[in-house]
């Protein structure tokens, strides 16, 4: 196993390396020998990383360190021993005890799922040792089946790998910028980078048993801006495999930490199973008043978005007759969809697609030199204000000032505006009016969300053709444009096209930004209609981006 070149290595006069039998994204493990007291044992060399700063290079260590000190302090047989920790030319390295055997994720790559009394001798022995763990104030956060070993001959389950591990009181890497774990088996709380508990763990627990009875973890996409979508948003389906075990399944894969199943009652939910071949329901979980899934399709797997996919009408509740409209609000659900797929997706260095509209000359929402998703850089805006819902209807100035219904199907918190470009849509009651060219821009206060809206003549090729030309001069007219993917799609019956990308912002203060946009044709005319928004802000533009998609309604010019 591993290469034999560095025999003769030896760490801190003491530890001879023998053979490399594991990597990972935090380094190398060896087998190695304890030349004083005459044993085998494992030592994780933690990768250099010349590019860091002094500084960061120096957190490493110190993480490493922590991770030793912390995982030295628990005893239980299902997790790993750390027997020292030592430093050596300024690089850290920790001893461990050696198993004799290979991770869970090489067997389910060699021998296939494994069925639910296996899962649940699994389960057991992971969730005794979180216990464990937490009761000790040490969190894992890197939950996954290649950091759980299987010794042969025993097949006794070990917990290893506490390489992000975080002791409660100590700075991690998530708090200094940097998002670390695996993401289809992170918690959606943690992703944001707002909360980290023991609940988290679990999460990943409930991820791994779905993994080891299919071979794949339901959160599998083609990319990574999809698994983040499928764990912040998308629709959980436990595999068909893990009937036997749902109930600690669903439990455990509960998106609300403060109603997920906790260690011990799936522990002894799993304990059940094992005895009578039935897994019993967990007490006093049930939905929450007003509660459902909420439906994403990340891309890359074959979605196809049609007008039935976007949310008929209000979204919120309608007041009664004759009541004001209370000010637009987000559930807390929708607050925490929104920082937690925009956390998981800056935090991790990339970005999952979103949905935008193009450039200049191509039909799209932009000019030349300018981008889709708002006015050029270094454009000053006047935006006219514009009524409230409640307000009396005003008339279009000479200026051209969108005319405002007070009565029409806006949901609450919006008002419908009628513009004199040719076209009338519901957009949230604060936003503003600015006509740049051909564009029309309903702008929140400080620009932070971008409703924009382009009416034009139909090209050749459609609404598709007029996207996927946008999207090869993505690069060009949005400053560090990726994750492009064009989708033909229909809009209310008419053909139609959605752009997806993002991209960098105007500028490093603005920062990465987020956008919607859907093109079809429709009388004659070519519509854009787009939503820009920071990637921290996705949930609610999406939100913007569908209400006024839904509303849209072209009028006469």
């Amino acid at each position: 196993m591993g290469s034999e070149g560095d025999d003769l290595r030896v760490i801190a006069g003491r530890y001879r390396l023998q053979a490399r039998i594991g990597r990972g994204g935090m380094g190398v493990v060896w087998r190695a020998s304890d030349q004083i007291l005459g044993r085998l044992v494992a030592v994780k060399e933690l990768a250099p990383d010349d590019s860091l700063p002094d500084d960061d290079a120096r957190r490493r260590r110190e993480r490493t360190f922590r991770e030793a000190r912390a995982v030295a302090q628990l005893r239980h047989p299902h997790i790993i021993v750390v027997h020292d920790v030592v430093e050596q030319d300024g690089r850290p390295y920790i001893v461990m005890e050696l198993i004799d055997g290979g991770s869970l994720a090489d067997r389910i790559a060699t021998r296939g799922p494994v069925d639910a009394a296996e899962a649940a001798r699994i389960g057991i022995g992971l969730l005794g040792a979180l216990r464990t763990a937490h009761e000790a104030g040490v969190l894992h956060r890197d939950i996954k089946p290649a950091n759980v070993l299987i010794e042969s001959g025993t097949d006794r389950v070990v917990l290893t790998d506490f390489g992000i591990a975080q002791v409660a009181g100590s700075t991690t890497l998530t708090e200094t910028g940097s998002f670390v774990g695996s993401p289809e088996y992170t918690a959606p709380e943690r992703m944001s980078g707002l909360r980290t508990g023991p609940e988290s763990d679990l999460w990943s627990v409930g991820a791994l048993l779905c993994t080891v009875l299919s071979g794949e973890s339901p959160f599998r996409r083609d990319s990574l801006g999809g698994i983040l979508h499928a764990v912040v948003a998308a629709e959980i389906r436990p595999p068909a495999q893990a009937g036997p075990l749902l109930p600690v399944v669903r439990g455990l894969l509960e998106r609300d930490p403060d109603r997920r199943l906790g260690a011990a009652e799936a522990e002894r939910m799993l304990r059940t199973f094992l005895e009578t071949g039935r897994t019993p329901d967990a007490p006093g979980r049930t939905p929450g008043p007003g509660t459902r899934p909420t439906v994403a399709h990340p891309p890359g797997h074959g979605y196809t978005p049609t007008e039935h996919d976007v949310p008929r009408r209000s979204l919120v509740p309608r007041p009664p007759a004759g009541e004001q409209p209370p000010p637009a609000r987000q559930s807390a659900r929708g607050v925490l969809l929104a920082a937690l797929l925009a956390a998981a997706v800056a935090g991790a260095g990339v970005s999952a697609a979103a949905l935008l509209l193009n450039q200049g000359g191509h039909g799209g929402g932009g000019t030349p030199g300018g981008t889709a998703t708002g006015p050029a850089p270094g454009t000053r805006t006047a935006p006219s204000r514009t009524a409230t819902g409640t307000s009396p209807s005003p008339t279009a100035t000479a200026g051209g000032a969108a005319q405002e219904s007070a009565g029409s199907a806006a949901p609450s918190g919006y008002r419908t505006a009628r513009d004199p470009a040719g076209f009338s849509l519901a957009v949230p009651q604060d936003f503003t009016r600015d006509r740049q060219g051909e564009r029309v821009f309903y702008l929140s206060p400080g620009q932070t969300f971008r409703l924009g809206v382009k009416v034009a003549t139909p090209e050749p090729g459609g609404p598709t053709a007029v996207m996927n030309r946008a999207a090869a001069d993505g690069s060009a007219t949005n400053p560090g444009y990726h994750d492009g993917r064009v989708t033909r799609t229909r809009h209310a019956g008419h053909p139609a096209a959605l752009w997806e990308f993002t991209w960098n912002g105007f500028s490093a203060a603005e920062g990465a930004r987020h956008t919607y946009d859907l093109c079809w044709e429709e009388g004659g005319r070519l519509y854009d209609v787009w939503v820009s928004a920071p990637v921290g802000k996705v949930r609610e533009a999406r939100e913007y981006f569908d209400v006024a998609v839904d509303t849209f309604s072209a009028t006469a010019h």
